[in-house]
């Protein structure tokens, strides 16, 4: 299987067959991930740098797990410290560690955009591990190859995405990557953490909890990010709670049962009730094991396409 681009910068043009080519390979690697020996060979004399410009313990890790699963040579590049600290530029950055005669380079960083920029600039393969509020295109990829894993399909599935939706870049891949999937997507919030127009995507935009959890499958819960309340986009954590923290009880009111996801790191008690969060209706720690898999399928779809 090949991708039809070099780079994964976004799932926003993504076509559908290359997003089931990447949820396909991520099966065989899930398989590989169950056996006692867990490394294999494809990236083998491969060098991937992970340029991380924003702390992230989850997904760097992830990478780095995939990476070495696949035999490839890793760096991870920090920071703290470096020439970047000093003021070197995103370009000259990328540029020296290229000279370093690297393969592909795994980037996060704070500016919307970097990836694509960087994929201007340097001869290796690009794969964008979240860039600002723009996008995070694996997160998507792992979301959707946990729900397919659990219902069979992602088609004519009703997935709720609830939370800081202006803010997220988990929400806007999961919206490109699901639509084109075939699902039926909506997002849930405060008026003043839903970008206007959102409708504009394809998603229906609600305001209420309590008018979600009777017509979904899904709904996927995500962080608030705690600074958020500083800007005075909503009252206190308390009435975010209130109103549009994912509960038990409110979703006891459902017909039927609702997978729970989260991207991770959880606020407890505040976006999430933490019996929810470790109920059977929670996939949250299969979406941590999934990612190493679609992680996996990412890396050898483009590592091995050259």
């Amino acid at each position: 299987m090949k991708l039809q681009n070099r780079h994964l910068l976004g799932l926003d043009g993504m076509s559908k067959e290359d997003i089931s080519a990447i949820l396909d390979t991520a099966v065989l690697f899930k398989e590989v991930l169950e056996r006692p020996i867990k490394k294999v060979p494809p990236l083998q004399g491969k060098t991937i740098v992970n340029l991380f410009f924003e702390s992230s313990t989850r997904t760097r890790i992830s990478f780095e797990l995939a990476e070495r699963r696949l035999s490839a040579d890793v760096v991870t590049f920090s920071t703290a410290g470096s020439s970047v600290s000093k003021g070197e530029t995103l370009k000259d950055t990328a540029r020296n560690i290229e000279a370093m005669k690297i393969d592909m380079v795994v980037i996060r960083h704070p500016a919307p955009g970097a990836s694509h920029f960087l994929s201007r600039v340097v001869d290796a393969n690009v794969i964008n591990a979240g860039d600002g509020g723009h996008e995070h295109p694996t997160q998507g990829l792992l979301d959707m190859f946990t729900l397919r894993d659990k219902y069979g399909r992602l088609e004519n599935l009703k997935v709720c995405i609830v939370g800081d939706i202006t803010h997220s870049r988990v929400a806007r891949s999961n919206i490109y990557g699901l639509t084109t999937m075939g699902a039926e997507v909506s997002v849930c919030g405060p008026a003043t953490l839903i970008p206007r127009d959102i409708e504009k995507l394809g998603v229906k935009v609600f305001h209420r909890l309590e008018d979600v959890v009777q017509d979904v499958d899904v709904i996927n819960v995500l962080r608030i990010q705690l600074e958020r309340q500083e800007s005075g986009l909503f009252p206190s954590l308390r009435e975010y709670h209130r109103y549009f923290g994912v509960t038990k009880e409110k979703v006891s009111k459902a017909s039927k049962p609702i997978t729970i996801m989260h991207p991770g790191p959880i606020n407890r008690d505040v976006e999430l009730s933490a019996d929810l969060a470790d109920s059977e209706h929670s996939v949250i720690l299969q979406q941590v094991t999934n990612g190493v898999a679609v992680r996996m399928a990412v890396l050898y779809l483009l590592g091995t396409s050259n």
